[in-house]
């Protein structure tokens, strides 16, 4: 696990180096001394869904995994800066089932699925919030939907981050449970996939590809993430 540890810690430092002016100078991540190896730890695990040779989603050259890694790094800098320590399992393009070395599978689907379930347990959070977008053949539908497991904590995050997604995007809309979802039947901690709108809805599209729009999207999951850590101190 040496090889993830590097990546991800390393990792996480360029992106803090690139976008640091984004955060005040007090609220930035310290540096871990060169001699030390220890995974990082911090509450929020932000799983930014797909890459590489996994696009995810498409609607003409719009790729999910683009969508999803910007606004991951957007809801990054926001936590750390409101005192939510956060890390990002990945950085860049490239797909977590390179770095599987351990998962006997010719799958490469299976093998990235579980190094980000392997992931919550090398590195030391309290949730896990995968993020994603959607798409249908009904061009119609539209908005946010945010999917949890079975257990209370993890349902209470997931009503906490819609009420927030519905007010950004103006909906109405109610949780579910994802119960065939991988991350959501085997990681343990509360774990919620947030599908922050639809690739095949035009609107939703312009929306998701939006910088500016990215970041209220951002904005309102780390609100969420706020009404749930208040509600459960």
């Amino acid at each position: 696990m040496l090889r993830i540890a590097v990546l991800v810690w390393f990792g996480l430092f360029g992106l803090a180096s690139q976008l640091s002016a984004a955060v005040p100078e007090h609220k930035q991540l310290a540096h871990a001394p060169e001699d030390s190896w220890t995974m990082p730890s911090a509450v929020v695990l932000i799983d930014a869904g797909h890459g590489g040779i996994d696009g995810g989603a498409t609607a003409g050259p719009t790729l999910e995994k683009d969508i999803n890694l910007a606004i991951a790094q957007k809801l990054y800098l926001l936590l750390n800066s409101q005192g939510i320590p956060a890390v990002l399992n990945r950085t860049g393009d490239y797909a977590l089932s390179d770095d599987n070395r351990w998962h006997i599978s010719r799958s490469r689907h299976k093998r990235d699925l579980s190094q980000r379930r392997q992931l919550t347990d090398e590195i030391e959070t309290t949730m896990l919030v995968s993020l994603h977008v959607n798409w249908t053949k009904d061009r119609s539908k539209h908005g946010p939907l945010v999917l949890h497991q079975s257990s209370g904590e993890s349902a209470l995050l997931a009503f906490c981050i819609q009420d927030t997604l519905n007010r950004q995007q103006e909906t109405a809309f109610y949780p579910r449970e994802g119960k065939p979802f991988y991350l959501l039947r085997k990681v343990d901690q509360p774990a919620v996939i947030v599908e922050m709108g639809f690739i095949s809805h035009d609107g939703d599209r312009m929306m998701l590809t939006n910088p500016r729009e990215q970041l209220r999207i951002a904005k309102a999951i780390a609100s969420g993430i706020r009404q749930y850590k208040w509600i459960t101190r």
